[in-house]
Formats: structure tokens, sequence, C-alpha cells
């Protein structure tokens, strides 16, 4: 038989837990200040509140006003929680006596603790969360009376089957983590807030510890937003795989299809790679918008183009995009990079997969997700984990690879991710008769066989349009080639054509 879980009020972190916390057990939740910990301690409460269950709130620092603060930040109530606030006079002194002015260290220890037991026991409280310890430190004045006496709370709340949070906000121990506390808890999470060069700080959550519990290891992103804290669980591709058939993927464009043999087969991804303009997004689009036309769902996300100039100029070659987007089956999402944490994108992603079962997925660009993750090694890490989680959901990923500089090199960018990607779809700008032109040509396909050669791209205003394979080409690898053959198979501007 399963043991019962407790959730946490936080679903992403039930996930980290593999369906919550062991009722009953004395668990230790520890950051610095402002890593989230007293929002994550007050949501565990309200579910337990949802519940039908007591809960009580045990402050030895903070006042009710500015708990109350805290929640009507995130639209929530604090009826039904007991709060035991150690700050007033009253109720540390009791009846009678008119101090005004009492700080919680100016209390002897075993006093405060008989009045956080004596209000357990007048709760009966399913939950508890005690925040925090370092007043208890300072009040203790002593190490090895302050760890006594939080092995004496253990026990106590161990025998009334109580689930508590103990709350530690680092400030005793030099900042250090407190390997006694870590010994004697059920379980420790530990939460940390880090502040970037530039955009919002980042949070995330590590379990440490979790006895008779399979959890999964590592960080997971935190947001921190109106509605509470959100935990995005590090994406276990090998955990989420999927049936699906096989088959290529077509694009609406016979000529592109014939590049890459067909198309890109269902369960890979497509590396669209070359110099600013060179027509990578559009192609990209080209694929999601043919899927709608199949009548599957897509989704586009732009961390480098506003959405609405993207529109525009797909409205400007004549593609009817308008009534996709109002039919749902195309979305397009701004993301910004800033603002957005990796495992939060992942989590996205997750959603649009599992609830709008999503066939093709445009990230554009990479540069842009590279912008969402300082660390570079990480970066190809959880990309390699994404990409794998999508081809295994049997999803056509294209992922936009801008190179630098405007007619781009060889280098495919501060990254080579190359290898990740099934299909490498190369886009480069070439000369001819003083003329700057597009070429379009496929580096690799493993999944079955693809043209070597190499056509002429051009997007107007009647749509995309690929030449037949051009031969005459000079200096390909230098990154601007230069073609040399005869004028007539290059592609001239349709307006043109039908005015001859």
């Amino acid at each position: 038989m399963q043991d019962l879980r407790l959730s946490t009020g936080t679903p992403g972190l039930d996930m980290v837990l593999n369906g919550g916390l062991t009722p009953g057990r004395v668990y230790l939740l520890e950051g610095a200040p402002g890593s989230g910990k007293t929002t994550l301690g007050l949501q565990f409460l309200l579910e337990g509140i949802s519940s039908g269950e007591r809960s009580l709130y045990v402050t030895l620092s903070e006042t009710h006003e500015e708990l109350a603060a805290v929640v009507a930040s995130h639209g929530w109530s604090l009826d039904g929680i007991d709060i035991f606030e150690l700050s007033s006079a009253e109720e540390v002194l009791g009846d009678g006596r008119q101090q005004t002015v009492l700080h919680p260290w100016e209390v002897e220890l075993s006093a405060t603790v008989d009045l956080i037991m004596k209000r357990v026991e007048e709760v009966q409280p399913k939950r508890l969360v005690f925040d925090s310890l370092s007043e208890l430190r300072l009040l203790a004045q002593d190490a090895l009376r302050y760890r006594r006496q939080v092995l004496a709370l253990k026990q106590y709340f161990s025998g009334r089957n109580i689930t508590v949070l103990l709350v530690d906000d680092l400030t005793g121990e030099h900042g250090e983590r407190d390997a006694h506390l870590h010994s004697i808890a059920h379980g420790v999470m530990t939460l940390e807030r880090r502040t970037l060069e530039f955009g919002a700080s980042r949070r995330q959550i590590q379990v440490q510890k979790m006895r008779g519990i399979e959890f999964a290891g590592g960080f997971h992103d935190v947001v921190i937003s109106r509605g509470g804290l959100k935990v995005f669980p590090r994406l276990i591709a090998s955990e989420h795989h999927a049936p699906f058939l096989g088959g290529p993927v077509a694009s609406g464009v016979i000529e592109l299809d014939a590049l890459i043999g067909g198309g890109p087969l269902r369960g890979t991804c497509t590396m669209l790679t070359g110099p600013a303009g060179s027509g990578k997004s559009t192609i990209a689009l080209q694929y999601a918008m043919e899927a709608c036309r199949r009548g599957e769902n897509a989704t586009v996300y732009e961390f480098d183009e506003r959405v609405g100039t993207l529109i525009q100029r797909v409205r400007s070659m004549g593609e009817e995009i308008d009534g996709l987007l109002e039919a749902e089956c195309l979305k397009i999402v701004q993301i910004d990079p800033a603002d957005v944490a990796p495992s939060q994108f992942a989590w996205m992603l997750r959603e649009e997969i599992e609830n709008r079962q999503v066939k093709v997925v445009v990230i554009d660009s990479l540069n842009g997700y590279l912008a969402s993750m300082p660390e570079e090694k990480q970066l190809v890490l959880q990309l390699h984990e994404l990409l794998s989680y999508l081809n295994q959901q049997g999803v056509v990923t294209l992922l936009v690879n801008p190179q630098h500089g405007l007619v781009g090199t060889m280098n495919t960018g501060q990254l080579d991710i190359s290898y990740i990607a099934d299909v490498v779809v190369l886009f480069r700008f070439f000369e001819a008769a003083g003329r700057l032109r597009k070429a379009i040509s496929v580096l690799k396909n493993r999944s079955g066989a693809h043209e070597d050669t190499i056509r002429e791209l051009r997007i107007d205003s009647l749509g995309i349009q690929i030449s037949e394979p051009l031969t005459d080409f000079r200096g390909v690898l230098t990154g601007t080639p230069e073609y040399i053959g005869a004028s007539e198979p290059l592609m001239e501007s349709r307006s043109d054509a039908a005015r001859a």
C-alpha cells in the first residue's frame, strides 16, 4: 500500500516530491531572506484549510499585520489559519501585565517554548509552520542549548501527528547551513535567490533530503507572482515517452520538401541556421501554418521578434494567418528571456504538448534561449533534455539559429549545438550579376536521404518560392558564395514575370 502523501499547496513541488510530504513529520525549509519561505509556508497552511485541517502559524518575528499584507498581495485570506504571534506582549506575559514593548529575545527560552506548546494544545493543528528558527537561536544564546531545544520540539510535534515546517533564514552560524538541523529533520528543502547582471532575480528550490520519498533531485526553478509561489520541476525526458506514428511532415512547398527528402520526420529536431534576414523564421513559420491546415496544432515561441511584426510580415506574403490564430490552432507566444527561467519555459512547452496536443513547435531563436540562462553548459544540457522530451512526444521541433554577422560565416554561433539537431538547413546570401540573393541547402538529415544541392530562395508578396537546384557556385564554404553560372536558372520577381 502506498503511503498517504500530504500536498504542499504547490503542485510543482508535489511533483518534485513524487506526490507530496509524508504526514506527521518535521521538515526543514531553509533559505536566505527574500527567497520565498514565508509564501511557501502560507501555501502549505492554506492547502490544509482547503482540506478541512486545522493550521497554525507560529511567528516569532513578523506581526499579524505583516503576514496579512503578504497574504493580500497574493489575493488570499488568513481566515481559518490560527496565528500565534509571539511579539505580542499580552500573549507572552499573560493577562494583567502592562508591558507594551517586548522583544522575543527578552523572554526566557523555556517560557517561549511553553507558550508555543500551550497554543498547540489549544488549536490541535494538523499542519504547523514555525517561522523562524533564527529567533529561537537568539533566545537560546548557546548552540548546544538551541539544538537540544529543537530536538525536543521535534519529539513533541511527532508524538502528536502534526506535519511541521521549520523555517530557517540562515542568519545564524555565519550564514551556513546547520548540519544538526539537517540530521534531525525528516526532510530538508532549500530555497535560493540569485541576482543576475540583468533582468529579474532567479529563485530555485532543491530538496536536500527526504526520508522514505523518491524525489527529483537537483535545482528546480521557482517564480513568485500574484497567486503564490510556483515551482517548475526540472524536465526529465525519459519519464515522458509517448507512442506516436512516424513519417515526414510536409511544409506545403514542394521544392522545400524535396530538399529534405520529403520533410523532417515526426519526433525530430530541425535547426535552421544562417545570417539575419535570410528567411529562417519565415520557413519555420511555414511548417507551423501548414500543420494547422492539416488540422494539427502548432506553437511558435518568439524570443527575438515582436509578435505583431511577425504577423504583419506574414500578411505581406499573402498568407491567411489571422484565421489560424482565431481558430487557436496556431499560437504565437512572446517570450521575454530576462523574465522567464529555463525550467519555466520547459513547463510552458509541456502544457502546450499535453493540453493542446501540439505537433509542431518553433523556437525563435536560440540566441533568445541562450539569453535566458547565463551558464552555457547548463544551456546545452537543458536544451538537449527539452529536445529529447519533444522528440519522444512525436513533435516536430524547428530551432532557429541566427549566425553572427550580416552575411554569416560557417561558424554556428557561440555554442555548437548542431549535433543535437536531426536536420540542419543552411541559409546563405550569395551574389550574382551584382544582385544579393538567398540560397538554401541541407547539410545533414539523420532520418534519411536529402539533396546535396543548393537552391535559390525568394520570399515576396506571393509567398515562398524555391528554385530548381543551382550548380555553378564558387566559394560556398566561405560563407559568401558567388554564383558564376548562367542567369537563366535564377528567379526573377513574379510581378516582373507577369508583366513579361
